[in-house]
């Protein structure tokens, strides 16, 4: 894996035939980004812009593209968040994560384009393979939900964080 951290973005109105390494390119007449993987393998990707796929911020000097980007097709396989220009990269995916994650993207984009009136895909919820729950289970534990009164659901008291 590569250790590039920065990367520097470029809007343009067609995309380049010839990507730089660490250059985002956004189209928005295409509503589209492309980069070269930030491993380094070299492998083009290509993140639609649109309510169902990835989002771009741009606050003027930097862009942060959401959600995060997880090249699961691509033998690396590697997985990281583009957040004001710089790489935040995060842990790999186990297959069954990516199943769930690829399920979850699916309901969410018929569910986006169905009519108003159209039945829900899918009755019943997806129930994640064993160690996919074991890591959710686990994040709810790091960030329980809280009432408006700062009690977690569970009880237990909100840390204050100190101004």
């Amino acid at each position: 894996m590569n250790n590039t951290r920065h990367i520097r973005h470029e809007f343009v109105d067609m995309i380049p035939d010839h990507l730089e390494d660490q250059v985002v390119y956004i189209s928005i007449a295409y509503t589209t980004a492309v980069h070269l993987c930030c491993c380094g393998c070299k492998s083009e990707v290509v993140t639609p812009l649109s309510p169902t796929d990835w989002s771009v911020m741009f606050d003027g000097q930097s862009i942060s593209l959401r959600p995060s980007i997880g090249n699961w097709s691509f033998q690396c396989q590697s997985h990281y968040w583009i957040q004001r220009n710089q790489i935040r990269w995060a842990r790999r995916w186990s297959h069954d994560e990516i199943a769930i994650g690829r399920e979850r993207d699916t309901i969410l984009k018929e569910a986006w384009f169905a009519p108003d009136n159209a039945e829900p895909a899918v009755t019943a919820p997806i129930q994640p393979a064993r160690s996919a729950r074991w890591f959710w289970r686990w994040i709810q534990r790091l960030w329980p939900r809280r009432r408006h009164d700062g009690q977690s659901v569970r009880g237990a008291p909100q840390r204050r964080m100190k101004p």
